[in-house]
């Protein structure tokens, strides 16, 4: 039996900019669009491009013109079953769309991507959630669609409320949790439920830091059982925590893949975007006001050197002259 968890080969995801064409958002809306259309034109179908089911992804032939952005651009990698990735990069690198496939949420444009196992997801906060129903129906939800029988759901079921720590509010509906409880039921069903696959994306980003770090203790917890977890964050401290490996995508290409420390600090030491020296020489343009403005602002390390990078875990000393 394969090793193999994930594998992704020559996948890219292209998006069209500006607004969609034709959006129906009512029935009446539909059937006016479907009677106009036997109108108008020749009969013969808009050139759209054909999908086809491939090994478990999909995959599409589109020429993408000028009016479009292509998220993700011949991304290819493997993750064998027990690994715990994390993928790092700036804001549209395309980490959250090649998770959005990874889960069958939407199509990629060309490329495959299987996917050996249960998967559960946490993508943006809880998506998949149904706001109107409470939270103990979503549960229930979120499990049948996993395939989960209702007796394994309910075997789950006082563990995840436990976990999610809204026992007093499990029978209201969703629409009324805070981002933080919204986010922790939402985290403690993932978690929870036996999945094989785990896909997480900055599920740290909400919730007090004390929720934050029993979330990222569950996932550690979850790595030692042999779950394959993928982890999305800005949070390049849990990365290293979390995850052996790292994947660094920019302008939805893979440019690295190696151990997640020193995959980080590499990523780290490019990211700054600004230098550790920085100097005003015209004081009418200087940051200030009438009493002061500054002529310098410098970052040292312990040594007195200009520090280029910062090292979180060593002294630094901010001048400003």
């Amino acid at each position: 039996m394969s090793n193999i968890a994930i594998r992704v080969e020559n996948l890219s995801k292209v998006y069209k900019l500006g607004p969609r064409r034709h959006q129906h958002d009512t029935l009446r809306d539909h059937l006016m669009h479907g009677v106009k259309s036997l109108f108008s034109g020749n009969g013969r179908p808009s050139a759209v491009s054909g999908q086809r089911s491939v090994g478990g992804g999909l995959q599409s032939a589109v020429d993408g013109p000028s009016d479009t952005i292509c998220a993700l651009d011949d991304v290819s990698f493997e993750i064998g079953h027990g690994e715990a990735v994390g993928f790092i990069g700036n804001n549209g690198a395309g980490k959250s769309t090649l998770l959005k496939i990874l889960s069958r949420i939407t199509e990629p444009t060309r490329g495959r991507a299987e996917l050996y196992g249960r998967v559960g997801s946490l993508l943006e906060g809880g998506r998949g959630f149904n706001p109107e129903l409470s939270g103990r129906e979503n549960i229930y939800l979120n499990g049948a669609i996993l395939g989960m029988k209702k007796a394994e759901i309910e075997r789950k079921f006082d563990e995840i409320v436990a976990f999610s720590e809204i026992e007093q509010f499990i029978d209201t509906p969703a629409k009324r949790y805070s981002s933080g409880m919204y986010v922790g039921l939402a985290f403690a069903v993932a978690a929870h439920m036996e999945t094989e696959i785990l896909l997480a994306d900055e599920v740290l980003a909400v919730g007090d830091t004390r929720f934050q770090q029993k979330c990222l203790g569950k996932m550690e917890d979850l790595g030692r059982q042999g779950r394959t977890v993928i982890f999305v964050s800005h949070n390049l401290s849990a990365v290293t925590r979390l995850c052996n490996r790292a994947i660094l995508l920019d302008q939805g290409r893979v440019l690295e893949d190696g151990p997640s420390q020193k995959l980080v600090a590499n990523y780290m030491s490019v990211a700054v975007s600004t230098t550790a020296a920085r100097e005003w020489s015209d004081p009418i343009t200087a940051p200030g006001g009438k009493v002061a403005r500054l002529r310098a602002l410098l970052v040292r390390e312990e040594d007195g050197q200009i520090a280029e990078a910062v090292d979180i875990r060593r002294p630094l000393m901010i001048e400003m002259e």
